[in-house]
């Protein structure tokens, strides 16, 4: 749904008006999203309300916002191949159902798309995208002096922590998820990790996240395996919230939603009314302000001259890490395409479950965003669509 007629409005009275919407349009619960079980419509209208599936705290924008200027050729025609089929940029937008696209070369609108009845006002789940920009909050607070090492304990900043198996689990662990905390991360079996935490979700209950990601057994050596683990980002919210002494929207706003000139305020989901925000997941945006955020990652962190992380803090984050004698692509809670196609060296991507995806590439002064309503959170089949890796090589290549 366009929702230009509430340009003006701020955003918890969006949020008011969008759940009215919501209750006239059918919104998935959270059970049918992480099942996969949603008609095309309602997925639609489910990541486009996530605001009415959990309580929100505000990501405050600025007084002012900061326009995106046009790029000043036309946008290329783009081609690819995966598993010997052709394709092309329309090919890719309808393949993978993606809703919203924007291209964003030398910090400027090389092309701009909204699909699916969404439009330029819309707010849209971020999924796990949110990791990346949790991670680089990490980052702000190092360069601000909260936190004094990425090799300080985890319970240095959360306390709770202590007595269980994230005692002894370094900071940067969290971030390479190489805690050795068993964790499940299988969204549609009702028995996994992640389920569990779901219904913690639901329950709306403070503190009780956190409370069984500490209970949770080790199964490996600190820093010894790789497990990819959404609780462990809810962690890592609390590593920069104990940290910083502030929420996490809150940090986020005056550190880089407000000084970045949002055009909107943004939402991200918490564990319940003044609870931990949940940092893996649920942080609501629009197309251009995840865009904006994307322009500072491509810049390696420089908002308006000024650097707002340590100085080399994407060769770090943004690069492949070798974890228990194995290299793993994936860095600070980004995923690292292939390296093998030359036009991806140095770039990094957040991924969102569904096909939400922020595709970084520093050294081509490319930053792409795609918000999309796959029908699966995860999907083994795509083996001969519109492959994303090839997708973002192509637009690189094309604009180069």
């Amino acid at each position: 749904m366009i929702r230009s007629r509430h340009r003006m409005l701020p955003f918890s009275l969006l949020s008011l008006v969008w759940t009215v919407q919501a209750a006239t349009a059918q919104v998935a619960g959270l059970r049918q999203l992480y099942d996969g079980t949603m008609l095309p419509g309602i997925e639609v209208t489910t990541f486009s309300h996530a605001d009415t599936l959990q309580p929100v705290r505000v990501v405050h924008r600025g007084v002012s916002s900061q326009p995106l200027a046009k790029w000043y050729k036309p946008f290329p025609p783009i081609h690819f191949e995966v598993g010997g089929h052709r394709f092309d940029l329309y090919d890719y937008l309808a393949t993978n159902r993606v809703a919203g696209m924007l291209v964003l070369k030398d910090g400027q609108i090389a092309f701009e798309d909204y699909e699916l009845g969404i439009g330029p006002e819309t707010h849209w789940i971020s999924f796990s995208m949110a990791k990346s920009i949790a991670s680089t909050l990490v980052g702000v607070a190092l360069a601000d002096g909260s936190i004094r090492s990425l090799d300080d304990p985890v319970v240095r900043y959360v306390p709770a922590l202590k007595g269980g198996a994230y005692d002894g689990v370094s900071v940067r662990q969290i971030l390479t998820m190489s805690s050795g905390v068993r964790w499940v991360e299988t969204y549609t079996d009702p028995k996994s990790d992640r389920r569990r935490v779901l219904e913690l979700q639901l329950a709306g209950k403070p503190g009780e996240v956190l409370r069984y990601m500490g209970a949770l057994p080790r199964a490996a050596a600190p820093g010894s395996v790789w497990n990819y683990s959404t609780g462990e980002t809810f962690v890592l919210g609390a590593v920069i919230e104990g940290a910083t002494g502030r929420s996490l929207t809150d940090y986020l706003s005056e550190k880089i939603w407000a000084p970045a000139g949002m055009e909107h305020d943004a939402a991200w989901w918490v564990d319940g009314p003044q609870g931990l925000a949940w940092a893996g997941s649920g942080l609501e945006a629009t197309l251009r302000d995840f865009g904006r955020f994307a322009l500072i990652a491509a810049a390696n962190g420089h908002l308006n001259g000024r650097l707002v992380v340590p100085e080399g803090w994407f060769n770090e984050a943004g690069v492949p890490h070798e974890i228990g004698g194995k290299t793993v692509d994936y860095g600070y809670m980004w995923w690292i395409p292939p390296q093998s196609v030359p036009v991806h060296a140095g770039a990094f991507e957040a991924v969102g479950i569904f096909g939400q995806y922020m595709y970084i590439n520093p050294r081509e002064r490319l930053a792409i965003v795609v918000l999309s309503a796959r029908p699966k959170p995860v999907d083994d089949s795509r083996d001969e669509l519109a492959d994303d890796a090839a997708f973002f090589a192509a637009v690189a290549t094309a604009l180069h």
